[in-house]
C-alpha cells in the first residue's frame, strides 16, 4: 500500500494500481483484498492506492506508471449511498474509514477516480469496477441530483467497466494486456461494458437487445420504463442478450454476465491467505465495517430473491454460489487458532443466511428462465429449498476447538426458512444471541407486490414457530422485524397501517429504513416514474421530504419527538380516530412535554441557523452579469 512497502519486495515497477475509496483491510469481504489476492496468486504484482486525496492527481503517481492499467472502484457502496441519508443529508461517519472518518472520498467516486488516473499516467487503460460502477453501466435515474444521467463510461472516460463480481474478469483483462493485446481486445468477455467510437458499429442480431437511448430515457418515463424493463430482463447468465444503448453518436455496449463460479473457484477465492487485518499504517484506528465482519464467515454468495429496493441481485448474481464444507470449516478453524479471537462467531451466512447450496433442480427450465425471483410470487416448483446441507454445515461448526458461539446474524428468508424445521428449531436453539433480525419490509399486499416481498402472514407464521422452537430451547428470544419506510406504492394509508400492526405488536424499531432510490433497481424506476415498470400502472410516490418524513415518524409512532409528524399524518389520512386515550390509539390527544421540548428546541436552532445565515454576506449571484442590459428585468422577476 505503500511506496516503501513496494520497494522492500524489490518491486520496480506494478502492474496493476488498485484505487478503492475504502481503508485497505486484507479480508475477502472487501473488493480490493479479494481482487488484489487473487490478481496477486496469478502472478501479478498489485498496488492498493486506498482512500487517496483525488484533487490531485499525485497520489496516483505513487507506485509510478503501471505496467498493465488502472483499477477503479468507488469502494464496497455507491459513494452517495455512503455520503447522503435518504434526506439528502451528510452522514456523521464512514464505516468503510479509518475512525469512520468522513470526506476521505468525493461525491461519484469513480469518475474522479478515473479522470485522476487518465491525469497521472496518459494512455494506461483504466478499468472501472465495483458496486457504484456496475450499476451505473447504463443511463441510470440519480437521486442526489434528481436526474437522468448517462453511463459512467461517459463521465469518467474508463476504457472498460467489469460489472458485477470482478475475480474472472480483471484476472483475464490482466492477462490480455500482459499478452500485449489492447483494451479493445477484452470487448469480447463476459461482465463488461464499453463506448464505442462514433464510427465504430455497434452489434446487432438476434443475440442484442437495443434499449432506448439515453436523449429517450433522459427525457421520457415510457422510455425509461422501457429501460428499466428490457434490462432486468436481461440479466440471468444463462440466457441473457448484449445490450446497446446511444449516448449521441456514441454507443454503451453491455455483454451479457458472467457465468457463476464454480464451488472449486469459489474455495479458491475465499481461501487465500488473507491476514483478515486492517493495513499496518491506519495505526489501529478503528474501521467500523471491519470490527463489523472481522469474526463471521461468508459461505456463499448470490441471492435470488429479487426484492426490487435491494442490488444484491443486480451486483451478485440472481445464482447461489457456495463454498465447499470442508472450506467453510477450515476457515473456522484458523479464526479459533487466532490469538485475539474471543470464541464468537458474529455471522455465519452471506447476502441471505439461508440460501446455501439452492439451486434450480432443472438445469434446462433455468437455461430458458427469465423470472426475476425464484420466490415470488411463490417460491418456484423448481427451486431447491433443502436446508440439510446447512444444517449439516451449522452443526459441525459448533464442534470446533476454541469456537463458543456461532450466531447467524444474516437476513433469513422467512418463506424459505419455514419450510424446515429442522432448520427452524437449529437456528432458535443454537445459533440466535437473544434477538433474531428479519427484514418483513411492509404490511400493505400492494406495497409488498412492488417490493417482489411474501405476503405478511409469512412473517407471522414465521415468528409463530420460531418463538415455539425459542420455547422449546427454554430461550427467551425475540424477533426485530426491519420495515422501509416511503418506498414506491406505499401512502400515509398503508404507513398508518404498518403502524398499527407494530402497536397490536408491541413492536418498537429502533432502527427505520427510508427508501433510497439507488442505481439501476428496478424500484428506482418506479420512484422516477411513478408507475410499475411490469405493468405501467402508476402509484403513489412519497418524493416530498415532508412527506417522506410523515412515513418515517409512523414507523416511530411511539417516539414522543415525533408526535406532531403522526398527529399530521393521521388528521392528513383522515384517521383521527387513532389519536386519543383508546387502546387502538397511536398517539395521545394532547402532546407529550417531550414533544413540546423537542419542537421547541427545533424551533430555536431553526431560528439560530436563519439569523446567522442572515448576517452573512450573500454570495455572488451566478449567471448573471449586472452590465448585462437584461440584468435588471432579471432582478425584477426575480
Amino acid at each position: 500500500m505503500t511506496r516503501a512497502e513496494m520497494e522492500a519486495r524489490g518491486w520496480d515497477q506494478v502492474d496493476i494500481v488498485f484505487v478503492t475509496g475504502d481503508a485497505y483491510i486484507d479480508h475477502y469481504s472487501f473488493a480490493m483484498a479479494l481482487l488484489g489476492r487473487v490478481l496477486d496468486k496469478a502472478g501479478f504484482r498489485v498496488a492498493i492506492l486506498s482512500q487517496p486525496d483525488w484533487r490531485s492527481a499525485e497520489p496516483w503517481r505513487t507506485f509510478g506508471r503501471p505496467r498493465l492499467f488502472f483499477a477503479i472502484s468507488a469502494g464496497n457502496m455507491d459513494s452517495m449511498i455512503n455520503h447522503y441519508t435518504a434526506n439528502k443529508k451528510v452522514r456523521n461517519d464512514d464505516a468503510y474509514s479509518p475512525g469512520g472518518k468522513i470526506g476521505l472520498r468525493p461525491d461519484r467516486a469513480t469518475i474522479p477516480y478515473c479522470q485522476r488516473a487518465r491525469e497521472a499516467f496518459p494512455g494506461v487503460p483504466v478499468i472501472a469496477g465495483g458496486v457504484e460502477a456496475s450499476l451505473r453501466r447504463l443511463a441510470h435515474y440519480d437521486y442526489w441530483s434528481d436526474s437522468v444521467r448517462p453511463s459512467v463510461l461517459l463521465d469518467s472516460k474508463a476504457d472498460l467497466v467489469a460489472y458485477g463480481m470482478g475475480e474472472e474478469s480483471i484476472v483475464e483483462i490482466a492477462k490480455r494486456l500482459q499478452a500485449g493485446k489492447t483494451v479493445k481486445d477484452c470487448r469480447d468477455l463476459r461482465g463488461v461494458a464499453y463506448f464505442l467510437g462514433a464510427s465504430e458499429t455497434a452489434p446487432s442480431g438476434p443475440d442484442v437487445v437495443a434499449l432506448p437511448s439515453f436523449e429517450a430515457v433522459r427525457d421520457s418515463k415510457d422510455e425509461f420504463l422501457s429501460m428499466a424493463r428490457l434490462a432486468h430482463h436481461e440479466t440471468s447468465p444463462f440466457n441473457a442478450k448484449t445490450l446497446v444503448q446511444k449516448h449521441g453518436a456514441r454507443t454503451v455496449v453491455v455483454t451479457p454476465p458472467q457465468l457463476p463460479v464454480t464451488q472449486e473457484r469459489m474455495d479458491f477465492y475465499y481461501g487465500l491467505p488473507y491476514t483478515r487485518r486492517a493495513h499496518p499504517a491506519y495505526a489501529g484506528a478503528a474501521i467500523p465495517a471491519w470490527e463489523m465482519i472481522k469474526d463471521s464467515v461468508t459461505i456463499m454468495r448470490g441471492c435470488f430473491g429479487g426484492c426490487t429496493f435491494c442490488s444484491i441481485t443486480a451486483h451478485q448474481g440472481r445464482t447461489i454460489q457456495s463454498r465447499s464444507e470442508e472450506s467453510v470449516l477450515g476457515e473456522l478453524e484458523t479464526i479459533a487458532r487466532d490469538p485475539e479471537f474471543k470464541g464468537v462467531i458474529s455471522d455465519i451466512g452471506g447476502p441471505t443466511a439461508n440460501m446455501y447450496k439452492m439451486r434450480c433442480t432443472k438445469p434446462e427450465v433455468e437455461k430458458i428462465c427469465k423470472r426475476l425471483s425464484c420466490v415470488h410470487p411463490v417460491v418456484c416448483k423448481f427451486l431447491g429449498t433443502d436446508h440439510g446441507p446447512l444444517v449439516g454445515l451449522m452443526r459441525k461448526s459448533r464442534e470446533i476447538p476454541g469456537i463458543k458461539k456461532v450466531f447467524v446474524a444474516s437476513g433469513i428468508r422467512m418463506d424459505l426458512a419455514r419450510l424446515s424445521p429442522e432448520y427452524m428449531a437449529e437456528l432458535a436453539a443454537h445459533h440466535v444471541s437473544g434477538r433474531m433480525k428479519v427484514a418483513p419490509e411492509h404490511v400493505d399486499p400492494k406495497v409488498l407486490e412492488l417490493m417482489k416481498k411474501p405476503r405478511h402472514t409469512t412473517f407471522e407464521d414465521f415468528a409463530g414457530k420460531f418463538d415455539a422452537e425459542s420455547k422449546k430451547a427454554g430461550k427467551k428470544q425475540y424477533i426485530v422485524p426491519y420495515f422501509i419506510s416511503s418506498h414506491p406504492g406505499s401512502d400515509l394509508k398503508a404507513m398508518i397501517e404498518l403502524a398499527v400492526f407494530l402497536k397490536k405488536h408491541g413492536y418498537k424499531p429502533d432502527q427505520v429504513q427510508d427508501f433510497i432510490p439507488a442505481p439501476h433497481d428496478l424500484a428506482t424506476a418506479m420512484y422516477y416514474t411513478g408507475r410499475n415498470p411490469e405493468t405501467g400502472l402508476p402509484m403513489p410516490v412519497a418524493k416530498g421530504m415532508r412527506d417522506r418524513r410523515l412515513q418515517r415518524a409512523l414507523l416511530q409512532f411511539f417516539k414522543p419527538e415525533n408526535y406532531f409528524e403522526v398527529r399530521e399524518a393521521l388528521l392528513k389520512a383522515g384517521r383521527g380516530d387513532l389519536i386519543g386515550s383508546g387502546c387502538d390509539a397511536l398517539i395521545a390527544a394532547n402532546p407529550p412535554k417531550e414533544a413540546l421540548l423537542a419542537r421547541r428546541a427545533r424551533s430555536e436552532k431553526d431560528f439560530h441557523e436563519h439569523t446567522h445565515m442572515k448576517d452573512k454576506p450573500k454570495p455572488p449571484k451566478k449567471g448573471y452579469r449586472p452590465q448585462r442590459s437584461t440584468w435588471g428585468r432579471r432582478e425584477g422577476k426575480r
